[in-house]
C-alpha cells in the first residue's frame, strides 16, 4: 500500500483567498454574500447559538475572523469597528484598575493619548520605555506589571523592535506581550511566531488595503479573545457586517498587494536616499536604516511604508504635499493608493515641535504610504514636487 501523505499546509497567499470557508457544496456561492441584518431568529428555551452583529458572530464576521486567525497563524480572531477598539479592549481584557502597562514610547500617537490619558484616568499605571535604553523592559518592570505593548514597525517613524528579547522578558515575568503589526500585515510579519502573545491590527490599513472600511482585529488564544469579545460587546466596538464583507473582500489580494508595494517601498527609498532634498529616508529596507538587521532577521519583507525628513523643515513639507499629482495628501494608510501625510498636523498634532522632534518626528518629516501604482510613475511625481 501506498502511505498516505499529509497534505502541505497552506501558503499564505491561498488562505488569503480561502481560509475560513466552511463548504465547497455545489451551488455555494464563490464570493461570501453579505449578510445584511441585525437580527437573527433564536431557538426558543435557550441562549446557546444567540447570534447578533454585536456580539461579534453574525455570518461575515465569523468568516472573516477564521481567515485572520489562519493568516497570523492564531487559535482565534476577532473583528472590532476600529483599529483603537481592538487596541482598546485587548488591554481592557489583560488589565484592571491598579495594574501597571509597560509599552513603547514609540507607538501611534492615538495609542499614546489612550494609554497615558484614557488608561490612567481607569486606574491602570502606564509606563513609557525607551527601547535605545539599556536594559530599558527589565528595569521597568513592576511586580503589577501585566502587559507589555509595543508597534513594529513603528507608526509613523518605520523604527523595527527586535522582540525576542522583549519576549523573552515577558515570558520569564509571565506578563503578556501585545504587539500591533498594522505597519507590516501578516504578508511581513506574524508576531505570534516570534514570542507574541497577543497581535492587533488596524484593520482599516493593508487588512482591506482599498480606503474604504474601518475596523480592528485582535489576535490570540480562543479564552483570551473570548475575553476581548465580552469587552466588545459592553464598550460597543463591534464592527457592522458590509465592513467585515469589505474586509474579507480585501484580504483575497493582501499578499498581491503588500508584495507590490514592498517593491516599490524600495525603488522609492532607495531613490530618494540620493536626493539633496531629502535629509533622511527612515525605510528599514536600506542597509543605512538603524534596525536593517532586526528588519532583516524577523521580516519577511520590508513593508510599504516609509518616511522622508526635507532639507527645508515644514516650509518644504507644505510646498512638496501641494505640488504632488498623483500621490494624495490624506490620512491612514496601506491601501492601493499612494498617500502622503505630515504627523504635525494629524497623529501628532497635540504635541509641541520640540516633543515631536524628541520622537524622531522633526517638523519637515512625512509619512509615505506606498501603493501599487507604477514605481516609476510614483517616482516621477516626487520628483516633481521637490523641486
Amino acid at each position: 500500500m501506498t502511505p498516505s501523505r499529509r497534505p502541505r499546509p497552506q501558503a499564505l497567499p491561498t488562505l488569503a483567498v480561502h481560509a475560513g470557508e466552511d463548504s465547497h457544496d455545489s451551488g455555494t456561492p464563490v464570493v461570501t454574500p453579505l449578510v445584511q441584518s441585525a437580527s437573527y431568529v433564536q431557538t426558543v428555551g435557550t441562549a446557546e447559538g444567540l447570534t447578533y452583529p454585536r456580539y461579534g458572530n453574525a455570518p461575515n464576521a465569523e468568516l472573516v475572523q477564521r481567515r485572520l486567525a489562519a493568516l497570523d497563524k492564531a487559535e482565534a480572531a476577532l473583528v472590532l469597528s476600529s483599529g483603537m477598539a481592538a487596541t482598546a479592549c485587548a488591554l481592557l481584557a489583560l488589565l484592571r484598575p491598579g495594574d501597571h502597562l509597560l509599552a513603547c514610547k514609540w507607538i501611534y500617537g492615538g495609542t499614546m493619548q489612550l494609554l497615558t490619558q484614557e488608561f490612567t484616568s481607569l486606574g491602570i499605571q502606564v509606563t513609557l520605555a525607551d527601547p535605545l535604553e539599556t536594559r530599558a523592559w527589565r528595569k521597568r518592570l513592576r511586580k503589577e506589571t501585566r502587559a507589555i505593548f509595543v508597534e513594529s514597525p513603528v507608526n509613523p517613524t518605520c523604527r523595527v523592535l527586535d522582540l525576542r528579547p522583549i519576549s523573552q522578558i515577558a515570558q520569564e515575568e509571565g506578563v503578556a506581550l501585545v504587539v500591533d503589526s498594522t505597519f507590516a500585515s501578516p504578508v511581513n510579519f506574524r508576531p505570534l511566531e516570534h514570542g507574541a502573545d497577543v497581535v492587533v491590527h488596524s484593520a482599516t490599513k493593508y487588512l482591506n488595503g482599498h480606503h474604504d472600511m474601518v475596523g480592528g482585529v485582535v489576535l490570540g488564544t480562543a479564552p483570551y479573545v473570548e475575553e476581548v469579545r465580552q469587552k466588545m460587546m459592553l464598550w460597543g466596538g463591534s464592527p457592522d457586517p458590509f465592513a467585515c464583507w469589505l474586509l474579507e473582500r480585501g484580504l483575497k489580494t493582501l499578499d498581491v498587494r503588500v508584495t507590490r508595494q514592498n517593491e516599490n517601498a524600495m525603488r522609492i527609498a532607495h531613490w530618494c536616499a540620493e536626493r539633496k532634498e531629502v535629509r533622511t529616508v527612515h525605510y528599514p529596507g536600506l542597509p543605512s536604516h538603524p534596525d536593517h538587521e532586526i528588519a532583516r532577521s524577523q521580516m519577511s519583507g520590508f513593508g510599504g511604508m516609509l518616511a522622508l525628513e526635507l532639507t527645508g523643515g515644514g516650509r518644504a513639507a507644505d510646498r512638496f504635499i501641494r505640488k504632488l499629482r498623483l500621490i494624495r495628501h490624506a490620512p491612514s494608510l496601506g491601501g492601493v493608493d499612494s498617500l502622503v501625510s505630515e504627523p504635525r498636523h494629524n497623529s501628532h498634532t497635540h504635541l509641541t515641535s520640540d516633543e515631536r522632534a524628541r520622537l524622531g518626528i522633526p517638523d519637515g518629516f512625512l509619512r509615505l504610504s506606498v501603493g501599487i501604482e507604477d514605481a516609476d510613475d510614483l517616482i516621477a511625481d516626487i520628483e516633481q514636487a521637490l523641486h
